[in-house]
């Protein structure tokens, strides 16, 4: 009984400071964030299609043999699910995009949709992890629109499961949603740099291609 007591004075005890301006934050991310995810997504359909029309077109993202989203296309990798990876990003993305214009406008939206959201981001950020691992250590070659894929689809996750934490929708120990909720940029950073580390080694003596 005591236990359960001291649980709830914890949860009690833990307030998200400003949560509007906290809701206002997640709905710019998710809205902006959203809208480059779809550009960089569509992009790539559209320079897919245009390699299918014609082979010897060179993708406007294929600047070297180090950054080129054609040996990523061509790979098994880009089409996991039996057609292009960026058909999902095309599909998921503006509906992240609704979901932030819906939050700057102050509307209310259900628990069930943001822990849906949830559940969409953790599976994209899942994802593009594993992308970046086959790209990286497989395939042997960055894709800079995929990157964009990336660089927005973390944050979002981050910020949107901080954003459930804070507001109770997924529940955590008090002193669980504190770490997260406070610390959600260090936490996309600190997962920038484990990737760039990783690309800086696994393509240390093969950067003078890039130049």
């Amino acid at each position: 009984m005591a236990v359960q007591e001291k649980e709830h004075l914890e949860d009690a005890e833990f307030e998200l400071p400003e949560t509007r301006a906290s809701i206002k934050v997640l709905g710019w991310l998710l809205a902006i964030g959203g809208a480059i995810g779809t550009v960089a997504s569509a992009m790539l359909i559209i320079e897919r299609v245009w390699v299918l029309q014609d082979p010897n077109h060179t993708p406007s993202c294929s600047f070297n043999p180090v950054l080129t989203c054609g040996a990523v296309m061509d790979s098994w990798q880009g089409s996991l699910f039996g057609f292009p990876n960026p058909v999902i990003g095309v599909a998921a993305f503006p509906i992240v995009v609704t979901a932030g214009v819906v939050a700057l406008t102050g509307a209310t939206l259900p628990r069930w949709f943001w822990l849906g959201l949830n559940a969409g981001a953790l599976g994209g950020a899942v994802f593009v992890t594993w992308l970046f691992t086959q790209t990286t250590y497989y395939i042997g070659a960055l894709c800079p629109y995929c990157m964009v894929v990336w660089v927005v689809t973390i944050p979002i996750f981050v910020y949107t499961t901080g954003y459930n934490l804070s507001e109770g929708h997924l529940k955590a120990p008090a002193w669980l949603r504190k770490a997260v909720v406070e610390s959600r940029g260090l936490i996309v950073t600190v997962w920038f740099l484990i990737l760039a580390i990783l690309i800086t080694i696994e393509f240390w003596d093969r950067w003078y291609l890039v130049f």
